[in-house]
């Protein structure tokens, strides 16, 4: 959102050049020119603006709605809950947390991908609230694999009750290649992150039924507290990265699940729908670039887990069983991810008693060395940063 005010504020209002191209700080439409744009969107606006200019300002002012509205009503369903209901409420006065700053925090931070929460057990200390657990959930969900859809949504609304904006939004949906905004997909490939997640969720939940259901973590709650835990630890994998369960104790097979689906953008797509002719033209051209992208990341992963690996030597040979190459794996894929999954801390497997050892669900990284800690630092930064290295397609 700030990006399309910056660029449109920054260009101007004198951004047409003499040959027609439109400069916004977003890839240039191709072969565009006044005719084309007036064929394909019908009449210029009276004061020579094209409607590229105002439609992108408008799509700001849609974000900035979306993101004011569910932030508030977040908020406001938290507070709300945890006023209510006894047993959330004794929580957070047992810590000393003052519940607005507690609801407004906690929304914001599930809804922005953060993963923050403002208790040191993360939301194990919730377990049992299902209804904020099915709050939270919504928040993740609105904030990453649901937005492009309900941004389009939102865009498709507002052009169908307020005709004043008729035409932004007919441009906008229909021209999502000339916009270049990241989060603005087609219908078709909106439908196909939401499917690609919803797999994901799918097949965490299997795997956590079938050989987590009576887990230690799990074993003291209901059936339906049950079902929506399992389903809230799902859908946090690859979006908020808050948890209830003690991750060191998962199954192994979870775990390695659960890596695998940290790795993926929140944007990840499998083609439900195909095109077949489109796809008979960039087959090979996307297979070369989608496995160079790969490859490039994986390989930076590797580079990082051996780097650690050097930093945290000493670590690993007094502390061999904390200090795995696969809790290093789990913790820099996390970073690169964006997610926040920690591996945590055992004292009960260290070779050598150490006085005033607690054992930790979280801060893994908190035993690390200094130049560990400051390599992990490096991998988040480019983890936020790793679509500016990757070809995106708005198809």
């Amino acid at each position: 959102m700030a990006g399309l005010f910056l660029s449109n504020f920054i260009s101007g209002k004198n951004n047409v050049t003499d040959d027609g191209e439109i400069e916004l700080g977003n890839p240039k439409p191709q072969n565009l020119n006044p005719e084309q744009l007036a064929q394909n969107q019908g009449e210029t606006f009276n004061n020579g603006e094209h409607l590229l200019y105002h439609s992108i300002m408008f799509l700001g002012f849609v974000i900035l709605g979306y993101l004011l509205i569910v932030n508030i009503l977040g908020s406001a369903m938290v507070f709300l809950y945890i006023s209510f209901v006894s047993s959330a409420r004794s929580t957070l006065k047992s810590k000393g947390l003052n519940l607005f700053t507690f609801s407004t925090f906690t929304t914001v931070s599930s809804f922005t991908n953060c993963g923050f929460i403002p208790t040191n057990e993360n939301m194990v200390v919730f377990n049992k609230n299902s209804g904020l657990l099915l709050v939270i959930i919504a928040l993740a969900l609105l904030g990453n694999p649901l937005f492009p859809m309900c941004l389009r949504f939102s865009i498709w609304v507002m052009g169908k009750c307020v005709n004043k904006v008729g035409d932004y939004c007919d441009y906008l949906l229909k021209n999502t290649r000339e916009i270049g905004f990241h989060h603005l997909f087609t219908t078709r490939r909106s439908g196909c992150v939401v499917g690609t997640a919803l797999v994901f969720v799918v097949v965490q939940a299997v795997l956590f039924f079938a050989m987590e259901w009576n887990s230690a973590s799990l074993k003291e709650l209901n059936p339906f507290e049950r079902t929506i835990g399992v389903l809230f630890q799902s859908v946090n994998t690859s979006q908020a990265g808050e948890t209830i369960v003690n991750l060191p104790a998962m199954s192994t097979v979870i775990l390695v699940v659960i890596t695998i689906i940290m790795y993926f953008p929140p944007y990840t797509s499998i083609p439900f729908v195909k095109d077949e002719k489109k796809e008979q033209q960039n087959q090979e051209k996307r297979k070369g670039k989608t496995a160079k992208e790969l490859l490039t990341q994986l390989a930076s992963i590797c580079i990082f887990v051996f780097l650690i690996c050097i930093t945290e030597r000493k670590n690993m040979k007094e502390d061999p069983f904390n200090f795995t190459p696969f809790n290093f794996l789990f913790e820099v894929v996390s970073a690169y991810g964006n997610v926040g999954y920690s591996m945590g801390y055992s004292c009960k497997l260290r070779l050598k008693d150490e006085a005033n050892c607690v054992d930790k669900s979280y801060g893994f990284v908190g035993r690390w060395s200094d130049a560990g800690k400051t390599v992990l630092i490096l991998v988040m930064m480019l983890g936020r940063l790793k679509r500016y290295n990757m070809v995106w397609k708005f198809s």
